[in-house]
């Protein structure tokens, strides 16, 4: 029996990066001696078990065998036979097929420190195609190391491309789309997780609604980007910037566009009404990944309301206290910076616009301060029940934000 350090933790801290879980394999072992020397077991399809002390994962070295369709369609062999090498050719990535033992020294039988030195991603072996969760798995590393100058390499991004024609993916169960698409959003770069997708030919398949913007033309004095699917990739790595690792706010900012791809032809560039008939689309896409609660309520929000905060200077005093209402911001305040944070994102996610001050989402957040500021126990010493106690809610805060927008002009001095 032998134990080695796998995977991320040696990938990243090649790369300088701060290393997250430490995954070991344990080469020449049974389930058995495991469960002998105290590890708890864990794995539901191979054999996983906690270090008794430490809570850190060992994984019996194992082979798999494709035996039918999708990710799951696998034949899992975890005998003591199987060696290191073994174990190592069957990962994804060759960056992600490094070992260290307990001495220090590193196995790296494909290359992977070459690749990490070339800033390469390249799959491990031929049986990566047996996987189509590994065309997600490279859009997502992607996402986290293009900014440190990884590419795709060319001869991976033709068998991504194969995997992508040959219909797998629509084998993955909505859980596992939504899983890595949340980790690109907490991602640095998630507009590389997007190119990625879409060098391939995958982006259609995954998300059509995103995919659908590519090649949409907008007013050039608004977006000197002109293309919509550019635009978004901007906007997306501003809310990264913006919100680090908020997958929230990311997953808003990726689809408050996603009418623009139904603007008529005859109309473009412009795009009237947008913000509503992004609503549709970003419903279906919600529904088909089953996208929790949190994410599809502001994500909603932003794709309806994003113009509205943009001109919020335009807006009537009624029209303000309005979006606030629909945005159950006095029930759940915090909604409101969220908001603020994806327009500021769709504001300088646009070429030349990345440094620029956004004062509508701090006045918005004034604003939601002041009425929010309003109790309802503070607005009169006569009894009120019923529709009374809303009608006078509501014209107290009208007026709270009434005095917040204008306020009263200071004395003259003596």
């Amino acid at each position: 029996m032998k134990t080695y350090l796998v995977g991320g933790a040696i990938r990243d801290r090649l790369l300088g990066l701060e290393a997250g879980d430490r995954d070991h394999v344990v080469v020449g072992s049974t389930p058995e001696e495991m469960l002998a020397q105290g590890f708890k077991p864990v794995g539901r399809d191979f054999p996983v078990f906690l270090h008794p002390r430490t809570g850190e994962e060992y994984a019996l070295a194992r082979t798999e065998r494709k035996s039918g369709r999708g990710y799951r369609g696998f034949v899992v062999d975890a005998d003591p036979s199987v060696t290191l090498e073994d174990d190592l050719a069957r990962r994804d990535f060759t960056i992600n097929a490094i070992a260290e033992d307990e001495d220090g020294n590193l196995s790296d039988p494909l290359g992977g420190v070459r690749d990490i030195e070339a800033r390469l991603l390249r799959h491990a072996g031929p049986a990566f195609v047996e996987d189509p969760l590994r065309v997600l798995r490279a859009a997502r590393f992607m996402a986290r190391f293009a900014d440190l100058g990884f590419k795709v390499a060319p001869e991976t991004l033709a068998l991504m491309r194969e995997m992508a024609e040959g219909g797998e993916l629509g084998e993955l169960v909505p859980e596992r789309v939504w899983q890595e698409l949340v980790r690109a959003l907490r991602s640095s770069t998630p507009s590389a997780f997007l190119r990625t997708l879409r060098d391939c030919g995958a982006l259609g398949q995954i998300l059509p609604e995103v995919d659908a913007l590519y090649g949409v033309p907008q007013r050039v004095e608004f977006h000197p980007e002109i293309d919509t699917g550019l635009h978004q990739e901007l906007v997306s790595d501003m809310a990264a910037r913006l919100a680090p690792g908020d997958d929230v706010i990311g997953f808003a900012a990726l689809t408050h566009d996603l009418g623009k791809a139904l603007t008529p032809t005859e109309v473009l560039p412009k795009h009237i009404g947008h913000e509503h008939a992004g609503l549709a689309p970003l419903k279906a896409l919600c529904e088909r990944l089953k996208v929790p609660a949190a994410h599809r309520e502001l994500a909603i929000m932003a794709c309806r309301e994003h113009l509205n905060v943009h001109r919020l200077d335009e807006l009537r005093d009624t029209t303000v206290l309005e979006l606030l209402a629909r945005c159950d911001a006095f029930r759940k305040p915090e909604r409101i910076a969220q908001l603020a944070r994806v327009c500021e994102a769709d504001k300088r996610g646009r070429l030349g616009s990345s440094e620029h001050d956004y004062p509508q989402g701090r006045e918005l957040q004034r604003l939601h301060a002041a009425a929010l500021a309003v109790n309802a126990r503070d607005l009169a010493e006569g009894p009120l029940t019923g529709p009374e106690v809303g009608q006078a809610l509501k014209k107290a805060r009208l007026l709270a934000l009434q005095q917040a927008r204008r306020p009263k002009a200071e004395p003259a001095a003596p």
